[in-house]
């Protein structure tokens, strides 16, 4: 007795058997090798973890909301009284503890320099902003397919950071006491003096002057050497985004802006966004997102796989009676 059918359906049950062990991680046996380490999200949906570019003004409004809403909740923290300047204080006690101490030496020793303490006051007023908007600019172009998940971190950063500065206030080594750490603003009268006027000037700046912790010029630098150092192809541009950060905190101890735990909170902040980007969707923040399949109907499947069972080449196959 002999009967035919197409060769897929004898191919099929191989199929399932060997995909249901994929499916489980492994190998068709079953004994493939397991995760080293547990899958981490994502929490969002697929229709919510889209990887295209976004739309330019939409993602332009977003970044101007999420600034103000920033702005806002920072200026909103309590900096009355002595605890910011007690805390500063104990701040540089546990450096003191841990031979980490080196912002009095360092302000003093480059402070000596005009020329590179004038520089480095222009370098805090405005690469901060400068370096990280070209590198968001760049990533949007460049790679729309990261640019979400990119961005998704640097949100987060902002968002736990706005926690750090409400709930423990710190003021700068500058303001503790001027006799000690030297303000180079306020001295040099660079672009930015507003921001040195004093204790008794703080009511009229336009920032929280004790949003020192944890310093977010680290984080939003680290974040753009992270960024520089996966995704660029030239090596003198990757060299380049890893020095950035170290210029960065050597700029903000040299004018007496931040602490070193500070820079050391600001690099803790950084890792708690990339788990929250992570855990929101669920992939690594620089390898190329998968490309989206296009969406197909029922209906579609359906008649392909009549139309291909009309073609399906066949095979004799002889049954025993």
């Amino acid at each position: 007795m002999t009967t035919t059918q197409p060769l897929d359906k004898q191919t099929e049950s191989t199929r399932s058997g060997t995909g249901a062990g994929n499916e489980n991680g492994t190998n068709g046996a079953g004994t493939g090798t397991k995760r080293r380490f547990p899958k981490i999200g994502p929490i969002l949906p697929a229709r919510l973890r889209p990887v295209n570019r976004p739309t330019m003004w939409i993602e332009i409004a977003l970044i101007g909301i999420a600034y103000y809403c920033y702005r806002v909740t920072q200026n909103a923290a309590s900096t009355s009284g002595q605890s910011p300047f007690r805390r500063g204080r104990d701040i540089l006690s546990l450096e003191r503890v841990l031979h980490i101490d080196i912002e009095h030496w360092l302000n003093h020793t480059v402070a000596k320099i005009d020329w590179l303490i004038v520089g480095m006051n222009y370098y805090y007023a405005t690469l901060h902003f400068i370096v990280t908007i070209a590198v968001f600019v760049w990533v949007y172009l460049k790679f729309p397919d990261r640019y979400r998940a990119v961005r998704t971190v640097m949100f987060a950063m902002n968002g736990v950071a706005l926690i750090g500065f409400y709930l423990y206030a710190v003021a700068p080594p500058r303001l503790l006491d001027p006799t000690r750490f030297i303000d180079t603003f306020c001295v040099h009268h660079t672009w930015g003096e507003q921001t040195c006027s004093g204790v008794a000037g703080l009511s009229g700046s336009m920032t929280n002057e004790f949003a020192a912790m944890p310093s977010l010029h680290i984080g939003w630098s680290v974040w753009c050497a992270l960024a520089i150092a996966h995704l660029a192809k030239r090596k003198w541009v990757k060299v380049l985004g890893i020095l950035y950060p170290v210029a960065t905190f050597t700029v903000i101890i040299s004018t007496a802006n931040h602490y070193v735990l500070d820079a050391v909170g600001g690099l803790v902040t950084l890792a708690a966004a990339f788990l929250v980007q992570r855990i929101l969707q669920g992939r690594p923040v620089y390898r190329a997102a998968p490309s989206a399949e296009p969406v197909r109907m029922p209906q579609q499947d359906a008649a392909e796989d009549d139309a291909a069972g009309a073609f399906t080449p066949a095979r004799t196959v002889r049954l025993k009676d």
